[in-house]
Parts: structure tokens; sequence; C-alpha cells
């Protein structure tokens, strides 16, 4: 069994929770429960975690988007975190999740193969890569690979536009916009659309004008 680090936990029903201790117990980390993310906070060390697994709808003042924003600010925004929930599941929720600087998101309940999946990947994106200089980040090589245009289709997804718009924005055919968002994905690791969004706003790959009015299109619907 290897000890890798800490998987924080943080859900109030406890049989999604001992899903998730499962999980992370099977990988090898050390897993971390807590019923409540104001119990989390109150405990929360300088040790940082590999990654938590926080649920939406937490009781008491810190819900689950609160305790990913303490996270992030506690371990300079790179923690990644799965947010999990029972109700908050359409494809809003889980875009504004994932916006907000969740790496994957979840509805209940929950599959304890598709956890594990879910965990294993957010790791290895995250994880420490080698580059030619035996140093480097897997995230920084992602972000240098994209190329000015795959920069620039990056950008007009984060504006809220749809394939056909950047086709006719780009003047070329929504089959080479569809085969350069491919590309996309595959080089930063992901595999949605809204995913690589959230990306890009978390690396500051697109202005910061772009970023808020991505955020824009999620409060006005």
């Amino acid at each position: 069994m290897k000890d890798c680090g800490t998987i924080l936990i943080v859900d109030s029903d406890d049989a999604s929770r001992l899903t998730a201790v499962q999980a992370a117990v099977r990988l090898g980390y050390d897993a971390r429960p807590t019923p409540t993310g104001d119990e989390l906070i109150e405990r929360l060390g300088p040790d940082r975690p590999i990654l938590a697994i926080v649920e939406v709808e937490l009781p008491g003042a810190a819900n689950g988007l609160e305790v990913m924003r303490q996270l992030h600010e506690s371990f300079d925004g790179d923690l990644p975190v799965i947010l999990v929930s029972a109700s908050q599941t359409d494809a809003f929720d889980r875009m504004a999740g994932l916006m907000l600087g969740a790496d994957d998101y979840l509805s209940k309940p929950l599959d304890a193969g598709e956890l594990l999946a879910r965990v294993k990947r957010s790791l290895r994106r995250t994880a420490p890569k080698a580059n030619g200089n035996g140093h480097g980040h897997a995230q920084d090589e992602n972000t240098a690979g994209l190329s000015p245009r795959e920069r620039e289709i990056l950008g007009l997804l984060a504006e809220g536009r749809t394939q056909g718009q950047i086709a006719g924005e780009l003047v070329i055919s929504s089959k080479t916009v569809a085969t350069h968002i491919q590309h996309i994905l595959a080089k930063l690791g992901v595999h949605t659309r809204a995913q690589a969004v959230a990306f890009a706003f978390r690396r500051g790959l697109v202005e910061p004008d772009v970023r808020a009015h991505g955020l824009a299109l999620l409060v006005d619907g």
C-alpha cells in the first residue's frame, strides 16, 4: 500500500462518505472524512491534501461551493476538487461548478467504480510530470501545448460561442472547429467543453473581461 497523501472528503451523507473513503483507501491514500464544511474549515491545517471530494449541499454556513473556495484560497487554487450533488445535477449546475473551479462534478448516488475512475483521472491530470529537464508539471505542459488557433477557439468557447458561431467568425468549417476542439480537450486532459472552459478560467488562458462575461452567462442563464 502506498502513502501518497490525504484526500479530504466532505459529505453529510453517510453512504456517500463511505463510498468516497473506500475509493481513497483503495488507491492507497489517507482518507479524512468530515460531515460538514464548517467542521472541515475549522480543522483545516497547513498540510496540503492531494484532492478533495465535496458535497454541494453541505449543511451549515459553509456549503460545498464555499468549502471549495476556502480550499482553493488555502492551497493556491491548485487543489483538485470533485463536487458531488444529489439535487443540483442538471447541465447548468455542473457548468457552474466547473467554472467556479471544480475539477469534476458527479451526481449522487455515487457509483463506486465511476468515483474511483474520476479520482484517478483528476490525480493523473494534476500530478507532476517530468519534462526533458526532469521537472515540470502536466498542467503547465498542457497549457503550453495549445496552438494559437486552439487558444483562440478556447477563448471563443469561454465567451459562450457555439461551434457554428466559431466557424462563422473564423471563416472555417464547423468540422474543422470540431477537430480543433477535440485537440484542445486532449491537450488539456479533459473530456468536455465545460471542463475545458473551466480549465481556461483557472489557468488564465482567457482575458479577465472574457472570464467576467462567461460567468455572467451562467448567472443570466
